[in-house]
């Protein structure tokens, strides 16, 4: 039955195989950032709707959110749609690609729900990138009771195992007083000095901090005229562990090197989380071996650990979904290299020939995963 089951589903994909690279070209060109995707989170569910799923727009109080339901078999598969662009480089993490593969293998799995006794949802998850928005989602309800969640995430090469960073998102304010730089510089409080001590502090801390963790940001705003002395500063910086305990205990010796900017000139300071913490990821093991066995029967092949693997280090929400139902998030190669993630370059190849592979790739293998998990293969028999 699951070979049949299989081949039911990838041919539903391949059916729909223009559609879904039409979809992923539109989001690339239309890139909206983390709570503006009012556009994809409209033009994401439309497959879904003509394929008959249940749609559920604005979900769960989040405008740029959907929820999207076909079946009714006591399995429950959830696809993970995330379409949230950067700022100023547009899809160089690929999210076209993630939303256009995770409606393809929901469009695979509906076609066998039936047979394979599931229940197939779509989770539209705006704000990856810094918002948290599947925070946001799990905080509401979402993913309750869930079998199985997934998603696939272009990379340069493909790696099967997610091993995120836990990641703290913090906006850092400075204000402090203007004045004319030349005439009355006595009279100014130096915001942007604030900043320069605070980056001085963190990279001297650097020394003392474990291998794996990750401090790095920019600042935002740093002044309005070379001759004025810079009243208020802003910048976004986030902080790296390898798990959210290691995170507790480190982020506050980094917050302490933006109170010594805040000491030093004088200034007032404001820290404001952007998200909850971003947690480290739990991948379900089962599901990740049936993972690992669909793509390689679908010719993908996994790189092994080196630089062109390490996207499976960067932190994702996902990692939050993974605390609190199985969950996989494998990487899927668009044969980018040298370019690599949260570049321009990438941006290019998540659009044409290998990125289209890859969504198809992946909304299949995802599919098969789907169906693995709701009839399990047997294992095989050795004599008796």
């Amino acid at each position: 039955m699951t070979a049949d089951t299989k081949q039911a589903a990838r041919q539903a994909v391949r059916r729909r195989a223009e559609e879904l690279v039409g979809l992923s070209e539109r989001l690339h060109a239309d890139p909206e950032t983390a709570w503006e995707e009012h556009r994809a989170a409209a033009a994401v569910p439309e497959l879904l709707d003509r394929a008959g799923f249940d749609i559920t727009s604005s979900y769960l109080g989040l405008e740029t959110a959907f929820h999207a339901r076909f079946g009714s078999g006591p399995v429950r598969i959830a696809l993970c749609a995330e379409y949230d662009a950067l700022p100023g480089l547009g899809h160089a993490c690929g999210h076209n690609l993630i939303a256009a593969s995770s409606v393809g293998a929901a469009l695979g799995l509906a076609a066998v729900a039936d047979d394979a006794g599931l229940t197939v949802e779509v989770y539209g998850t705006p704000a990856e990138e810094g918002g948290g928005g599947k925070i946001e989602l799990l905080d509401r309800g979402a993913f309750a009771g869930v079998d199985l969640a997934m998603m696939v995430h272009p990379a340069p090469v493909d790696v099967a195992e997610a091993r995120p960073f836990a990641v703290s998102h913090s906006k850092i304010t400075y204000t402090g007083k203007s004045a004319h730089a030349a005439a009355y510089p006595e009279a100014g409080v130096n915001a942007a000095d604030a900043f320069t001590v605070a980056q001085v502090a963190i990279g001297l801390l650097r020394q003392q901090l474990p291998a794996s963790a990750r401090v790095h940001g920019v600042v935002t705003h740093a002044g309005d005229a070379p001759n004025a002395i810079p009243e208020r500063t802003t910048g976004r910086w986030y902080v790296r562990a390898e798990t959210l305990a290691e995170l507790a205990a480190l982020e506050p010796r980094v917050l302490r090197a933006f109170e010594a900017g805040a000491l030093a000139t004088g200034c007032e300071l404001r820290i404001e989380p952007e998200s909850k913490p971003y947690a480290e990821f739990r991948a379900d093991e089962t599901a990740l071996g049936h993972y690992r066995t669909n793509a390689l029967a679908l010719g993908r092949e996994f790189a092994p650990s080196g630089q062109a693997a390490r996207m499976n280090r960067a932190s994702t929400d996902m990692g939050n979904v993974s605390q609190v139902v199985p969950a996989i998030h494998p990487y899927i190669g668009i044969g980018s290299l040298p370019a690599t993630n949260h570049q321009h370059e990438f941006a290019a190849y998540c659009v044409g020939g290998t990125a289209e592979r890859a969504l198809l790739d992946g909304a299949i293998a995802l599919a098969w995963t789907g169906v693995d998990r709701a009839c399990p293969p047997r294992p095989i028999e050795g004599p008796r």
